[in-house]
């Protein structure tokens, strides 16, 4: 299967044209983003002190809520850890809260196992339609300057990021994070456990036409539909003509009405919104991970996945189709 249907001939597709039905609240939601109110709350400085602790050990000066509240705005505003501290402690000194600032050296130590809330359950109770897609993130490392200054080129270190999409709200309900060399089918489990509620189709691209991803799916969710492309050299199972598997009705339906048409019919096309997440992903939070440890970049990407929903929150654009 090519890199994208019809690739030979993609020059003559016409580009899709859509307009905005709510641009006034999507312009507005644009701009709450770089505001500090939408990141410093009330709630986070209500709640910035640690509880007092029970069990032996040293008094934690800072809440958990006010470390998440202080890599937030590091991963919004792309600031290095010092940079952090300082925006963190001007906010404080502006508003002339008795609050204590925590050190780059505190937050780079409570990053390590610190623990992002996840996305919660739907609130009308309806099972999602679940989109997974990964990419990669490079590691951040000696830089250009490198190759400019020795004339000598390395393999650059980089990291997967496997994202889980809600394809009606948008929102990434799963991530996860791995090395270079763990294959895509092997990261479904994980992100399946991640998902609050129940689940009524899983789709993804051809890479996850594996026996494991449809094991792990049919394991935790009995009912969902895996719409997952078959490759080229697919042939049906052994039981087709007598109990045919979801992946045989897929073959079936691409061998008589053609691959373009099955995506239609299957409602493969909502993948798109999965790239499109990626995008947003890059384009708002970086292609690069800025931690040394593989606990704090886990937390790096669980911080950035929180802020892209947050930003969601704030408000979606709703567009139509026009040509």
């Amino acid at each position: 299967m090519p890199f994208k249907l019809n690739q030979h001939r993609r020059r003559h597709i016409p580009k899709q044209k859509h307009t905005l039905m709510n641009w006034r609240e999507y312009d507005a939601s644009l701009r709450q983003r770089g505001s500090l109110t939408v990141w410093f709350t009330d709630e986070a400085i209500e709640g910035w002190r640690a509880e007092p602790r029970t069990t032996p050990g040293g008094q934690a000066w800072y809440s958990s809520l006010a470390i998440l509240t202080a890599l937030t705005l590091r991963t919004v505003f792309r600031l290095a850890l010092r940079q952090t501290e300082g925006l963190i402690g001007s906010v404080i000194g502006l508003l002339g809260l008795d609050l204590a600032v925590p050190d780059h050296s505190t937050l780079c130590r409570r990053a390590e196992a610190l623990e992002v809330p996840r996305p919660r359950p739907r609130r009308d109770g309806e099972p999602l339609h679940l989109l997974v897609d990964s990419t990669g993130l490079k590691l951040c490392g000696a830089g250009e300057w490198l190759l400019k200054k020795h004339g000598t080129k390395t393999r650059r270190s980089w990291r997967k990021l496997h994202i889980g999409l809600d394809a009606d709200t948008g929102q990434i309900v799963a991530a996860a994070l791995t090395t270079k060399d763990v294959d895509d089918g092997a990261a479904v489990g994980p992100l399946l456990d991640q998902v609050p509620g129940p689940v009524a189709s899983f789709t993804a691209d051809g890479a996850y036409d594996q026996e494991g991803v449809s094991a792990a799916v049919a394991e935790r969710h009995p009912e969902a539909a895996i719409i997952v492309p078959p490759r080229s050299s697919a042939v049906p199972s052994e039981t087709a003509e007598t109990a045919p598997t979801q992946r045989d009705r897929h073959l079936h339906g691409i061998a008589e009405h053609g691959r373009a048409a099955w995506q239609k019919a299957s409602g493969y096309t909502k993948r798109a919104r999965a790239e499109a997440a990626i995008s947003r992903f890059k384009q708002v939070i970086g292609d690069g991970l800025r931690s040394r440890t593989d606990g704090r970049r886990t937390t790096e990407v669980d911080v950035a996945v929180h802020a892209l929903n947050r930003m969601l929150e704030l408000g979606r654009p709703i567009s139509v189709r026009v040509a």
